[in-house]
């Protein structure tokens, strides 16, 4: 059973009992988790993480192990540990579906719940998030640089823990690789499973060239020989070319490739097709790899380098990048009311977007590209003949849209716990996150300064948040409290 409930953060179970004790454990509130920025100034994300947020939530409960730990801690009341020993998550969940892209400050997941169970799977839910959507992006970058070639995810050596690799090489399929070096992730996922040698195994042989003659003995109809052991040029392709000759094209078989993981990759590459092609092995391909990124694979493109697919590791499982996903109360209910809530700081990117939301995605009808997100009030109807979206991080940047469809970005996923979501394949989810990346312009999709993507606040939104934002200014809140002290009733202690 994949039970982590005790994988939260020490004050969200301090916070809950605090909760408890106030008579708050029943109160439901909204939460909406969403990034602020993308990383390295990119266009955009993908969603991920959402499996494991399902699995997390379904085994959502406290075991009576969990119990005695948290009791020896000294903590916790036995009223609040009693309490946790029958909790089960009895909300709702809607999600934005896994490869869809997605943009800073819209919520990409929404909670209604009871204040505890809202509070608990946070430090879970964003871990999750975080790394989901860091693998899928990652991965697509890499993608779309290629643009058809294949991509190998090899990069579980690399992953931060076997179940970060695990869930890299998931997010990668889904994100367009062709397939992944990791055993445990093809069998649990059906994902093709790829992958020849490494450098210890022609090392391991009295030379390369028997290390390759015994590896096509061994696969003859999959001979791809890593090249780089000693000198790419001079010994590494000359033998499997030799190998070529000598065993596989006698028996039948054919040179399926060489990759080459180090050295210059443009250079090498160009004099190694040469090399294959004038020993009539044009048939032949050339895989590369060894830390490869986006920018490092356009500038390969740009110089001419001769490959036909891509291995890819470090960027892709332990990429030198955060996505930052964050979790923050938006309201909570009163008397069957929505009470919209915002939190505020100096740091204008930080302060929140107020009561529970709905975003909505605009596609233009002639084309299918989207047009760009509006982030709304739940009941707001937004026109169908006739939208600005304005830039929400500056103002002045708008743009009147015609003849579009919309569409809701988010989906129920659980409903009073119960999970209510679609059961997708991970196939499904591979083509869904085509489709979806397919209708992003080039230049929202492009490496170097890419087009900036519209996410709007609607006007009653906006009006709603600078209506919070003036009643929380200094001069309001020295009103409030002063109001507060005056009716304010203290027990003596």
């Amino acid at each position: 059973m994949n039970q982590k409930t005790m994988m939260t953060d020490l004050y969200e179970l301090t916070m809950s009992q605090t909760y408890f004790q106030d008579g708050k454990k029943d109160e439901i509130v909204y939460f909406d988790s969403f990034f602020r920025s993308i990383p390295n100034q990119g266009g955009y994300a993908l969603m991920g993480g959402n499996e494991e947020i399902v699995e997390y939530i379904k085994n959502f409960h406290f075991t009576e192990e969990d119990i005695e730990y948290l009791r020896s801690t000294n903590l916790f009341t036995e009223d609040f540990l009693s309490y946790l020993k029958d909790l089960k998550f009895t909300g709702d969940i809607y999600m934005v579906p896994t490869g869809t892209p997605v943009f800073p400050n819209e919520p990409i997941v929404t909670v209604r719940a009871k204040t505890i169970e809202a509070q608990i799977i946070e430090t879970a839910l964003l871990s999750y998030l975080n790394a989901g959507i860091k693998f899928t992006t990652c991965a697509r970058k890499l993608k779309e640089s290629a643009l058809e070639l294949p991509i190998m995810e090899f990069g579980a050596r690399r992953a931060d823990g076997p179940d970060a690799a695990i869930m890299a090489s998931k997010y990668a399929y889904i994100a367009g690789c062709s397939g992944t070096s990791n055993v445990y992730a093809g069998k649990k996922y059906q994902i093709p499973v790829m992958g020849t040698m490494a450098h210890s195994f022609i090392t391991d042989y009295e030379d390369e060239y028997e290390a390759f003659l015994a590896y096509a003995k061994m696969y003859p109809e999959n001979s791809v020989f890593l090249v780089d052991t000693y000198n790419t040029l001079k010994s590494g392709v000359p033998n499997a070319i030799r190998v070529a000759k000598d065993y596989l094209i006698p028996n039948g078989y054919r040179l399926k490739g060489i990759r080459i993981d180090s050295g210059d990759l443009a250079y090498e590459t160009k004099m190694a097709r040469k090399m294959l092609d004038e020993a009539g092995m044009q048939d032949a391909t050339i895989c590369i790899s060894n830390g490869l990124t986006a920018k490092t694979i356009n500038s390969l493109k740009e110089q001419g380098a001769c490959f036909d697919s891509i291995g890819a590791g470090d960027n892709i499982t332990a990429p030198n990048i955060r996505i930052g996903c964050v979790y923050k109360l938006a309201g909570l209910e009163e008397n069957h009311k929505i009470i919209p809530k915002i939190k505020i700081s100096n740091d204008k990117i930080k302060t929140t977007n107020p009561g529970y939301k709905k975003v909505y995605r605009f596609y233009d009808k002639e084309t299918g590209y989207a047009l760009g997100d509006v982030i709304t009030v739940h009941h707001e109807k937004l026109p169908m003949d006739e939208y600005t979206l304005i830039d929400s991080e500056n103002r002045h940047n708008k743009k009147t849209i015609r003849n579009y469809e919309i569409r809701e970005l988010q989906e129920l996923v659980f409903q009073n716990g119960v999970f209510v979501g679609p059961q997708m394949s991970i196939e499904n989810l591979r083509n869904h996150c085509e489709i979806e990346m397919n209708r992003l312009y080039p230049e929202i999709k492009r490496e170097e300064m890419p087009h900036q993507y519209y996410v709007d606040l609607s006007e009653e939104l906006y009006a709603l948040k600078e209506e919070l934002l003036a009643y929380y200014s200094q001069e309001e809140r020295v009103k409030v409290y002063a109001k507060r002290k005056e009716n304010r009733t203290f027990k003596n202690s």
